[in-house]
């Protein structure tokens, strides 16, 4: 039994890391780079120019849902306007001026209260789509 002892421990293994392949390779690599670097030309990015608008963007024309569910209509000029659903769509076409080609339409802002049910605001949307308004947006309030 003693010499089964003495044949197990004659045997150790290494726990140390051989570092000399590693640094050679880092070497290596390093030179690589060193050559290369100064051989890559940076790209030249060729971007796109814009030009300034022609004229101010137009006001939208607001739609307010109140937390009674009652419409009003307030154009970019003058008064607000009850309405009701049905007749929602009529009325903002009827308040949007005539474009010209190659310009867009006035856009609409709905705003509408928080606890105004979500049907109603998709409601209001599809009357607006039906009558043919193009530029719709919805109003939100940032957090603070």
């Amino acid at each position: 039994m003693a010499g089964l002892r003495q044949r197990g421990r004659g045997r150790r293994t290494m726990n140390e890391i051989n570092m000399v392949p590693f640094i050679d390779v880092m070497l290596v690599l390093l030179i690589i780079f060193m050559v290369t670097a100064p051989l890559i030309t940076p790209s030249m990015i060729n971007l796109p120019s814009v030009s300034k608008a022609a004229a101010q963007p137009a006001q939208p024309i607001q739609l307010l849902i109140n937390q009674n569910n009652r419409i009003e209509i307030k154009p970019a000029t003058g008064a607000p306007v009850a309405s009701t659903l049905a007749g929602i769509g009529q009325a903002v076409k009827a308040l949007q001026p005539e474009v010209e080609a190659g310009q867009q339409p006035t856009p609409v802002l709905i705003t509408a209260d928080k606890s105004v049910r979500y049907e109603i605001v998709v409601k209001v949307m599809d009357e607006l789509n039906k009558a043919g308004v193009g530029r719709i947006a919805l109003s939100v309030q940032t957090a603070q």
